[in-house]
């Protein structure tokens, strides 16, 4: 199958030190609280089995202000990591996923070697990123491990392991956007994990701890963050860092449509900023729509994300994205856009690698650097 070649922005972006350790500190905290019982309870996973594992690739998007890096959302499905520089990753943050991959099956499995990881989604072949898949497929046999891309349909259950035809499948990276795999062509897989019969990362347990969206409202709630035990300098941090956020219900719908244009609107499900809405682009036919269907909204403070004027293309929007592992995150990178959400379909936008510096000028955030090698994209 022809794949459109994966865009990349004609630019590479500055993050000051003071933003990315402000960044790193969000990253720590959310996991701190994550671990707390008190969380746990909030979030309802204990029907989540819990194996060890911590989720590889979590994903945290931020955009830059003058206040300092603000936390617009935790994705567990976070792509993008090996596509940011169109030279490849750096050889620390290969090792750093390889680390990964490795720390997560000995947590479940101990000492035992790992031998065969399977990267899954539904009809990986016809998804945008399918190239990064493939990157991670060549980045796990650098290891020692065999590696391929599966369809879920394809896998199936038998003799306690979870297998591809006639390959037992030790670890899978899933990159299923069904976060709690509920679907019926996830059925395989889902009963294989909770039965510990195959290492699953990330999982619906770590999605349900970090990710689901109507969490936002309680990494920005100081009352909130004290009633599971959060450590003060941890709520301190995430009510700087978290946009305010609250769940859109009916007795709020009145005062959130008269001050729509200060917020954000996403569904608690969303990915890839389906279903997402800025106030001020929001229709009265849409808002009730949103309203009727049942689907569960959060509202979060608008934060105008940073700009970057290219050359020959004008100012994009762009946001970051840092890429984390047991609460330390491992490597950034940007993506270039227009519009009122984050894609990777405009002209003279897409991925862009970033490079931290010891400025703390936030002026320095939107700086570019044509390359000879960005000349020819």
């Amino acid at each position: 199958m022809d794949h459109s070649p994966i865009p990349h922005a004609d630019c590479t972006l500055s993050l000051s030190a003071r933003d990315a350790a402000q960044g790193a500190e969000v990253v720590a905290a959310i996991t701190r609280v994550a671990a707390l019982p008190g969380w746990a309870a909030h979030v309802a996973e204990g029907a989540l089995p819990d194996f060890g594992t911590a989720g590889a690739l979590m994903g945290f998007d931020f955009h830059l202000t003058p206040r300092g890096p603000q936390l617009i959302e935790v994705n567990t499905n976070a792509g993008g990591a090996l596509l940011a520089d169109r030279h490849g990753p750096s050889d620390r943050l290969r090792e750093a996923l390889g680390a990964t991959f490795a720390g997560e099956w000995a947590a479940q499995r101990g000492a035992r070697p790992l031998t065969r990881l399977a990267l899954v989604d539904d009809t990986p072949e016809g998804q945008f990123l399918y190239p990064e898949f493939l990157a991670f497929v060549d980045l796990f046999r650098s290891f020692g491990w065999a590696a391929e891309v599966v369809d879920p349909r394809q896998l199936a259950r038998r003799q306690g392991a979870l297998w591809v035809d006639d390959r037992r499948i030790d670890l899978v990276y899933n990159r299923l956007t069904d976060f709690s795999l509920a679907e019926p062509a996830h059925q395989a897989l889902a009963e294989a994990w909770r039965a510990g019969e195959v290492v699953l990362t990330p999982s619906p347990r770590h999605h349900a701890l970090f990710a689901d969206k109507s969490l936002l409202a309680r990494f920005s709630d100081a009352d909130a963050l004290a009633q599971v035990g959060a450590a003060p300098a941890d709520i301190a941090c995430l009510t700087r860092h978290v946009p305010p956020t609250v769940p859109v219900t009916p007795a709020r719908a009145d005062a959130l449509w008269a001050e729509r244009r200060g917020y954000f609107f996403k569904p608690t499900a969303g990915y890839a900023s389906r279903g997402a809405y800025r106030g001020d682009k929001l229709t009265t036919a849409k808002w009730s729509e949103i309203l009727a269907s049942g689907v569960p909204y959060v509202a979060q403070r608008w934060i105008p994300p940073p700009e970057v004027d290219l050359p020959g293309v004008g100012p994009l929007k762009w946001d970051l994205r840092a890429i984390a592992w047991r609460g330390a995150v491992q490597g950034h990178f940007a993506r270039v856009y227009q519009g009122q959400t984050t894609n990777l379909r405009t002209p003279g936008g897409g991925f862009a690698p970033v490079v931290v510096t010891p400025s703390a000028d936030l002026a320095a955030a939107a700086t570019v650097a044509r390359t000879e090698a960005c000349a020819d994209s």
